[in-house]
């Protein structure tokens, strides 16, 4: 193929070419971001443990369960160790926008429970010693310039302090995890400490655990240990939910609504938008280059050199315009961790995305390429000197 002519006739219309690029950059682009997320949902539930059960009210989420339940849930058969998990909803006083996720947990099985979890900084003893102490993880603690000793103001909103003060917690430790399933943007604290000030008077707020953890041991049978406790509390006074990790999981993430079957639907959506700008652009490119393939062909070029001429310059545009949308990508990546981590931590441009990117792009530059290339090579040389581009 003369790759000569084949550059000569993508600059000869310089704004066309790269406007196309950019259009199959930004298309790539936000492809490769749509099939990052659901592969990050999917990374996310795949990650979730098989031996941790989820207790819950049955009738929803936001509805707290009695500190009772704990003691009656540690005879069943099983069950290794409980913790829970209570949701703080605070914000960092000194910044505006500061909100991440705060838990009150029981510091005595929380770290065992949570194998994934190692510590960076610290000591998890400081930690589980220290009344007022937290643990907060390594992306929370760099995003804030957190260290180790340091005190940490908390503006309550669900649970606020009566004297109007923020709650003070100090730094004892941060965590780095294995596993996408469990994120570097979130902070533990003792529940005792939010619950002894709530018996107290010196803070109002609901009390109760809003989530059980429970850690089975080697070889139980999850469904027995669930309906072991959902069988318990069948009479009240509150009646429980337990899901194993993965399905608890899976259950928040529907809360927000079919996610995957609407980026799907965008992503097509997509794809047949880019697809239709490339082919316009080639249609045009090979018509107005009528009379130059017939020149061509006049001086002994083949029917599959005419055609190979327009899917070349088709696959350049939308090769280019994928390497561009790719390494754009690949530039957001950390940024888009960093706001994604609360919701969905195994958010992440893997090679098997960039792939797909790519593939879709030359997918669309052949498809394109030959539709004005297939109706070149057809041209005789006669139709091609008198056909006016």
């Amino acid at each position: 193929m003369p790759w000569k002519l084949l550059l000569r006739n993508v600059l000869g219309h310089r704004l066309r070419s790269a406007l196309t690029v950019l259009s199959v950059a930004v298309a790539v682009f936000l492809i490769c971001v749509l099939h990052a997320v659901t592969s990050g949902l999917a990374r996310t539930l795949d990650a979730s443990a098989a031996n941790r059960l989820l207790v819950q009210s049955a009738v929803s989420l936001y509805v707290d369960l009695p500190l009772s339940y704990q003691q009656k849930m540690a005879a069943v058969p099983g069950i290794e160790a409980i913790c829970k998990w209570q949701w703080f909803g605070g914000r960092y006083e000194q910044d505006k926008g500061g909100f991440f996720a705060q838990f009150g947990i029981d510091a005595d099985t929380f770290l065992r429970s949570y194998p994934e979890m190692s510590i960076a900084a610290g000591r998890y003893e400081d930690f589980a010693g220290q009344r007022t102490a937290c643990i907060v993880g390594q992306q929370l603690a760099d995003k804030y310039g957190w260290r180790v000793g340091q005190t940490v103001p908390i503006t309550g909103t669900i649970f606020t302090r009566t004297d109007g003060r923020p709650w003070e917690f100090t730094v004892q430790a941060i965590y780095q995890s294995r596993s996408p399933s469990f994120d570097e943007q979130q902070m533990f604290f003792h529940y005792d400490y939010l619950h002894e000030s709530l018996q107290q008077g010196g803070a109002v707020g609901p009390d109760g655990v809003g989530v059980y953890m429970l850690r089975l041991g080697p070889g139980t049978d999850p469904l027995a240990v669930q309906q072991a406790v959902d069988a318990m509390f069948e009479n009240g006074p509150q009646r429980v939910q337990t899901t194993t990790e993965a399905e608890f999981n899976r259950q928040f993430i529907t809360m927000l609504g079919d996610v995957p079957a609407l980026l799907r639907m965008v992503g097509g959506a997509v794809l047949f938008a880019i697809f239709f700008a490339v082919l316009n652009t080639m249609i045009m490119a090979g018509r107005e280059r009528t009379r130059d393939l017939g020149v061509l062909k006049a001086l002994g070029f083949t029917d599959a050199t005419a055609a190979g001429l327009l899917v070349g310059e088709a696959l350049l545009l939308c090769g280019l315009g994928a390497a561009l949308g790719g390494l754009l990508g690949l530039a957001i990546e950390r940024p888009m961790q960093a706001v994604t981590a609360a919701f969905l931590p195994g958010f992440g441009f893997d090679g098997s995305t960039l792939l797909l990117g790519a593939g879709i792009a030359l997918a669309v530059g052949v498809i394109s390429g030959l539709v004005p290339g297939l109706r070149a090579a057809r041209l005789t040389t006669v139709q091609a000197l008198r056909e006016v581009g």
